[in-house]
């Protein structure tokens, strides 16, 4: 499977950015999604993650009650809705699949896509 993350940018802190991971191929479902990022310096850090169904959802500490993981299997696509950002935010995210169900491990993942960087001013 390829993916195509993209809606990175420049946000003020307190705002919001929707990244969305585009995903080819015809077993999109069969596929839990997660999403990562990485600060320059740091390790590959994990973000949240869905089920191919949709229906069960992991987030990490830091993330939950901000951010949202979803995604819409008719169209191949997995979204991550970021609200009230804070610089510490600022990173490359990535998105990332795997056959059959999460983890919030990043070596687990098969296929990975190209990164979008998201920047968040004080």
């Amino acid at each position: 499977v390829q993916l195509q993350a993209s809606g990175g940018g420049l946000v003020q802190a307190g705002g919001s950015l929707r990244l969305s991971c585009a995903a080819s191929g015809r077993t999109f479902s069969t596929y839990a999604m997660g999403w990562f990022r990485q600060s320059p310096g740091k390790e590959r850090e994990f973000v949240a993650a869905i089920s191919g169904s949709g229906h069960s959802t992991n987030y990490a500490d830091s993330m939950k009650g901000r951010f949202t993981i979803s995604r819409d299997n008719a169209k191949n696509t997995v979204l991550l809705q970021m609200n009230s950002l804070k610089p510490e935010d600022t990173a490359v995210y990535y998105c990332a699949a795997r056959r059959i169900y999460f983890t919030s491990v990043a070596s687990d993942y098969e296929y990975w896509g190209q990164g979008t960087l998201v920047t968040v001013s004080s």
